[in-house]
């Protein structure tokens, strides 16, 4: 699998990877300290994230984290270039 992402929230660490238009395919979580997944998916059953939603929904300030990676990796935030003055007239 290529462009494996990691997001950690709430002790908890998500393995993810976006895949097709602008989709998340959740494929593990584990304890942040831990290495035995807490939860896992085979790769002909990987839920996207508004199932992942639906089947844990005790993990979403996970869910809210790795949304908000994907889009920030999506969408970097642009170099403020200009600043703006104003003036009367």
């Amino acid at each position: 699998m290529d462009d494996i992402r990691r997001t950690e929230a709430d002790g908890l660490r998500a393995t993810w990877r976006p895949f097709q238009d602008y989709l998340i395919s959740i494929v593990a979580v584990h304890e942040e300290s831990g290495a035995t997944p807490i939860v896992s998916f085979g790769p002909e059953g990987f839920p996207d994230l508004a199932q992942a939603r639906e089947l844990l929904p005790e993990m979403n300030k996970l869910w809210d984290a790795v949304r908000h990676d994907f889009w920030t990796k999506l969408i970097p935030p642009q170099p403020r270039s200009r600043q703006w003055r104003w003036t009367r007239f």
